[in-house]
């Protein structure tokens, strides 16, 4: 681009003057707003062709200038006359001196258009030959000196400096690396190697049992002003300090015995005293304050439901933590079975969404679960440390100072609670909601470090546990036990001795806590471990299930191979029947072997052995059937049992029926407290109902819900009533009974967060508890109204009555449809035979008509010809 010439404004006249032929000229201003030994001007297309000056090709942004001849100009000026473009300027073209003219190709119309003319010698000089910038003169005795340092004085602080530098104290290791030369050059191939056979994983812990106090550390400060950026409407003003002391407003004596003496007094207390005695005397009495109502009786339990009672679930008790809690969700919550008031919670870490800083990056907390009671609702009362973190546990039904738990890792934990039962037993609060008593209010808030810490007993072997998180893990119940290949058998202990759990990875695996034959134990050994067990004490980690620390394998797994296509369906929640003996199917004690003690009652899991397989009974009446709820949202029904194939090994068999209805997650698989063939599921944006040996599909499907399903539970005291948790924190309290379309009643925004799990729990026959957890790690303990869990008097059978109607509706819909289905079959082939006869007889008339239409028109060609020849005369009728 040429040097920009100064100028006084920047013109808005003209146009870019891109249409061929097209001319529009710069009237000249009477102020002019460039130099004015330039000229802006409008060249044409054609004007442009004819100089050689085309824009962005002959001349452009990199090289605009552009020689013209005078003669060229003048001549074009003769030949084009007016039409011409450097019309305006003639006469300066002819007053010219010189033989060429410079042309500038304005590209970024700095004077209003796209070209600029020349119009002085100089002005052209100037701008094809600029100046050169004048250099600055270097004085040649003149010579930059670069700064010298400082001499370091020294104070004393390079001593210290040197003491915590790190200094190399050893010889380095040397270590050489060849390879013979004959296996220069060779091709290398690689294997894959099980890691597992040279790998023992060593995970470092916490040990609770003792910690080391710092007293002192060295550490380097270096204070810098802390810089800090505040606002506020209101005009600043300088800080100052200030404090101010209060002291007690009191009357004088003197004031006080005039109030004494004065009537006024005297008579406002001959006035009240009276009263004031019959309210004592009143309440020495009866309680006053007591609700006649609730005392008289006469509300739900007579079937009255138009009285006082709330419909609604109340909030009793709210528990949290901010040490705990803080960033963590529930995964997963469990009221214990024997301590009334101790509510168990898992803490899950947020990784959905989260955005976590960079302080909180490197921050690996700790997993626990953390028990809360109704007392102290604000500090935990015992934590059970965890490897990772836990999705479900589930106290033993045999023995609740046991608990299993699922780890994120795929691994399976147990925990023995024993030596910490009087410490919870002492926080029971009787159900009553009880205050906070200030008088012993520690200002030092130390009560963070009281709740003890209670290290896991066992864990799986990693090798051998799930590849994924375990989402679900339940207890088999005491009345039987399963073998190797899933068979149910007799349970000589009485007690739960295994375990089941689930996980994404696509399997199902079944664990037996007992010490395996190869480990079974002498009665000295026995007697050694019961005297240790007495000498345990609450900060040593029990030896329950030392036999199975890090050596606990499945005793088999369970596959769940698709039905109709390839692939395994990936399970999060099961749900099996819970046997129950009817009547002693224990063999009698002369059959058993004398050697055999496995139909002693044993209390201690550690004592505890395998039987062997002659001791055993199968039972025929145990339903092995499981309920799976799976993650793409299908509920599969299948058998855990294995079988045989062709080759004689024991592979699991293919669900009997699989069912997509949820198309999401599946997040519950319940069965029902009163009906053991009633299955709840939730999942996605609908609950539905099964009944089992229906295997047509749910009985009861909800409809399409605005928030997505993301628990469900029955109630525990009514057979109508079930709960159902939303993704906006609301609940839904669906009665049968009343409404089976809509949910009786909606709570909306119990939490601002989703809600994670349910939890019921009866206190007592008049007072009923539901545990709801959230996103938030809050946990809400609501109350049940009685019109929500006082049954009325034919509830079970009405609702048994309803099922069977579900059932019978369920199955007539399926027979209609399949009719449709036939019939529509029916009449599309009907309709194919009809338009295949009618596209013949259609066929044949077109014939008829054309051959009749063609005979005609041969008639009156016939008629024509002989009227022209005269050999038929024209008549009348014709």
């Amino acid at each position: 681009m040429p040097p920009k010439i100064s100028k006084s404004a920047t013109s808005s006249a003209g146009s870019k003057g891109k249409d061929k032929g097209k001319k529009i000229r710069s009237p000249t201003p009477e102020k002019p707003d460039h130099p004015e030994d330039i000229f802006p001007m409008v060249l044409t297309s054609a004007t442009q062709e004819l100089f050689g000056c085309r824009a962005d090709e002959d001349v452009t942004g990199e090289s605009p200038y552009k020689l013209l001849k005078k003669d060229d100009i003048i001549q074009d000026i003769k030949t084009r006359a007016a039409v011409s473009d450097f019309s305006p300027v003639k006469q300066i073209v002819l007053d010219y001196p010189e033989d060429e003219l410079l042309l500038v190709f304005d590209r970024d119309f700095t004077y209003g258009q796209s070209f600029y003319l020349i119009l002085t010698p100089e002005a052209k000089e100037r701008i094809l030959s600029p100046p050169e910038p004048e250099t600055p003169v270097v004085i040649e005795n003149e010579v930059s000196k670069t700064p010298e340092p400082k001499p370091w004085i020294p104070l004393g602080s390079e001593l210290e400096i040197d003491e915590e530098s790190v200094k190399e104290t050893r010889e380095k290791l040397r270590f050489t690396f060849s390879r013979v030369r004959r296996k220069f050059g060779q091709p290398v191939s690689f294997s894959d190697r099980n890691a597992s056979d040279r790998y023992l994983e060593c995970i470092p812990y916490q040990d609770s049992r003792f910690s080391i106090k710092l007293m002192q550390r060295d550490c380097g400060i270096q204070a810098v002003p802390r810089l800090q950026r505040s606002s506020a409407q209101t005009q600043w003003k300088s800080q100052r300090n200030n404090f101010t002391q209060y002291e007690p407003r009191e009357l004088s004596e003197e004031e006080k015995e005039n109030i004494y003496q004065s009537e006024s007094l005297k008579n406002f207390c001959n006035l009240v005293t009276p009263r004031v005695l019959q309210a004592l005397q009143q309440e020495e009495i009866m309680n006053v304050f007591t609700d006649d109502w609730k005392v008289l009786g006469t509300g739900a339990e007579d079937g009255d439901w138009s009285g006082k009672a709330s419909e609604g679930l109340m909030l009793y008790q709210a528990f949290t933590d901010q040490k705990y809690t803080k960033d963590k969700r529930i995964s997963s919550i469990n009221w214990h079975p024997t301590i009334h008031g101790v509510i168990a919670v898992a803490l899950t870490e947020k990784k959905e969404g989260d955005q976590l800083n960079e302080s909180s990056a490197f921050d690996v907390r700790p997993s626990f679960i953390v028990f809360y009671c109704f007392s102290d609702p604000t500090n935990p009362q015992l934590l059970l440390e965890c490897p990772d973190d836990i999705f479900a546990f589930e106290f033993c039904p045999s023995d609740p100072n046991i608990i299993v738990g699922g780890c994120m890792n795929g691994q399976v934990v147990l925990w023995d609670i024993s030596a910490h039962v009087t410490q919870l037993q002492g926080t029971q609060s009787g159900g009553k909601k009880t205050s906070v008593n200030t008088d012993t209010f520690d200002l030092d808030d130390n009560k963070e470090n009281k709740a003890p810490v209670v290290r896991f007993c066992a864990v799986s072997a990693i090798e051998n546990s799930h590849k994924a998180r375990i989402t679900d893990v339940q207890w088999l119940p005491p009345t039987f036990e399963v073998t190797r290949t899933g068979l149910p058998v007799e349970n000589k202990h009485k007690i739960s001795v295994q375990v089941v759990t689930c996980s994404p990875d696509r399997t199902i695996m079944f664990w037996d806590v007992r010490v395996p034959k190869l480990l079974n134990l002498s009665a000295s050994d026995k007697k050694q471990k019961v005297d240790q067990k007495t000498q345990m004490t609450p900060y040593s980690v029990p030896d329950t299930f030392k036999h199975l620390d890090r050596t606990w394998k499945p005793l088999f797994r369970v596959s769940l191979p698709k039905i109709n296509i390839s692939g395994e369906y990936a399970p999060l929640k099961f749900s099996f029947e819970h046997y129950t003996c009817i009547g002693n199917t224990d063999r009698n004690t002369g059959e058993a072997d004398e050697d055999d003690d496995s139909s002693e009652i044993i209390t201690d899991y550690s004592q505890l052995r395998v039987p062997s397989a002659k001791a055993i009974t199968t039972l025929e009446a145990v339903n092995t059937k499981l309920y799976i709820g799976t993650e793409d949202g299908e509920i599969i029904y299948t058998d855990w049992k294995l079988e045989k194939d062709d080759s004689g090994r024991l592979n699991s068999a293919k669900p009997l029926h699989c069912f997509n209805v949820h198309h999401w997650l599946v997040n519950t698989v319940q069965r029902s407290p009163f009906f053991k063939d009633i299955i709840l599921t939730t999942g996605g944006w609908h609950f539905a109902i099964w009944k089992e040996g229906v295997m047509d599909g749910p009985i009861i499907m909800s409809p399409s819900s605005e928030q997505e399903c993301t628990v469900g539970c029955w109630s525990l005291s009514r057979p109508a009533v079930f709960f159902i948790g939303k993704d906006d924190g609301s609940i839904d309290v669906w009665n049968l009974v009343e409404k089976s379309s809509e949910p009786a009643h909606v709570h909306a925004h119990v939490t601002n967060a989703r809600i994670t799990c349910f939890k019921p729990w009866n206190y007592s026959s008049k007072q009923h508890f539901l545990a709801v957890t959230d996103d938030f790690g809050m946990v809400r303990v609501f109350e049940i109204p009685k019109i929500l869990n006082i049954p009325s008097r034919s509830e079970t059978l009405s609702v048994k009555k309803y099922f069977e109607q579900e059932e019978d509706r369920l199955k007539d819909y399926l027979k209609k449809e399949e009719q449709w289905v036939k019939e529509k079959k029916e009449a599309e082939e009907l309709k194919k035979k009809m338009e295949s006869g009618k596209s013949v007889r259609s066929l044949q008339e077109d014939d008829r008509v054309k051959m009749k239409e063609d005979y005609h028109d041969y008639l009156a060609l016939e008629e024509s010809i002989l009227k022209g020849m005269g050999l038929r005369p024209a008549t009348a009728d014709s």
